[in-house]
């Protein structure tokens, strides 16, 4: 009784399994979607010469992969004469099924590209303030040239908003310039970065003979991103977390903006301040003893490597 219900339920289901053989898969005993082409193309003009021109390979080909089919089902398909190439009653039966088989192939095919189109129409970005503000702004032009359809959105926050962003599915691609790389996260450098001590022209500092030392930056109130930045974490990363806040700020121009004003001195990315020293409205200190420099990378989820736009946006950071 229970064999009989177990062949009503797969008749049922469409027969799903019926007749397969243990131990093999359907890719050991189906043609695959060339040699199928390859059979409807010489049902529809008669020749198997023909077929192989319109599918772009050798005659000899077109024959081997006949030949191979044939072995595979255990049937023979094509009568080859001088006249040309007529399909055995087999093989117009093997058509039929074929032809269903390469129009789901078709439709799968038009579903996935529909799936890509729908991913590129658009980019999510999530970057740290100083790639947001002075790199990606060139990045996203050159992408727009290749890519005019795509709608690109940026968030800019730090670091940690931007691990938090992917992490969520918020965002297919991130921009980071802490010191290490955020939990879950897969990451390429992408280009390096300085810090610099800076203040106002009137700041006692900017009239100093020698550099600071690692001990009067950790002791002397700084204006300073917050907590969470890639500058922010440089920062306490060389300093060994001493770094004193006079004031934090949530963005780089604020903190610049400070720093012009007189407020204290400053440390910033130097990508950041190249027009305010030309201008001389700030003043680089120079430091000994610590290190300031830092990576700049590209991040994604991990296993996720970018796709589509972000792939090509990921690209333009390295030209």
């Amino acid at each position: 009784m229970r064999s009989t219900e177990s062949t009503q339920r797969g008749e049922a289901n469409g027969g799903a399994g019926a007749g397969r053989r243990p131990g093999t898969s359907l890719a050991h005993r189906v043609p695959d979607l060339g040699a199928l082409e390859l059979l409807l193309a010489v049902a529809r003009l008669g020749s198997l010469g023909g077929a192989a021109r319109e599918l772009g390979i050798t005659q000899p080909a077109a024959s081997s992969r006949i030949r191979s089919m044939e072995r595979q089902l255990g049937v023979a398909l094509v009568d080859r004469s001088p006249r040309g190439s007529r399909l055995t009653d087999a093989g117009a039966l093997v058509t039929d099924w074929a032809r269903r088989v390469v129009e789901a192939a078709e439709a799968f095919d038009a579903g996935a590209q529909a799936l890509r189109d729908r991913r590129d129409s658009r980019l999510r970005v999530a970057a740290s303030m100083t790639i947001a503000e002075y790199l990606l702004p060139g990045w996203l032009i050159a992408l727009r040239a290749r890519r005019p359809d795509t709608a690109v959105s940026l968030l800019a926050g730090n670091s940690a908003v931007v691990a938090e962003r992917l992490l969520g599915g918020e965002a297919d691609l991130g921009f980071v310039e802490g010191v290490s790389v955020p939990s879950g996260l897969d990451s390429v450098v992408i280009g390096h970065d300085r810090l610099l001590v800076v203040t106002a022209p009137a700041h006692p500092w900017a009239r100093r003979r020698r550099p600071l030392s690692a001990e009067e930056l950790a002791t002397t109130p700084l204006i300073l991103r917050e907590k969470g930045s890639g500058t922010r974490q440089v920062l306490d990363a060389a300093l060994g977390g001493l770094a004193r806040p006079l004031i934090e700020l949530s963005s780089t121009t604020a903190v610049k903006a400070s720093a012009v004003s007189g407020a204290g001195p400053a440390v910033l990315s130097e990508l950041a301040v190249g027009e305010e020293l030309s201008l001389r409205r700030l003043v680089p200190v120079p430091v000994e003893g610590v290190t300031l420099e830092r990576d700049l990378r590209a991040v994604w989820p991990t296993g996720h490597r970018p796709a589509g736009p972000a792939r090509e946006l990921l690209s333009l950071t390295r030209t």
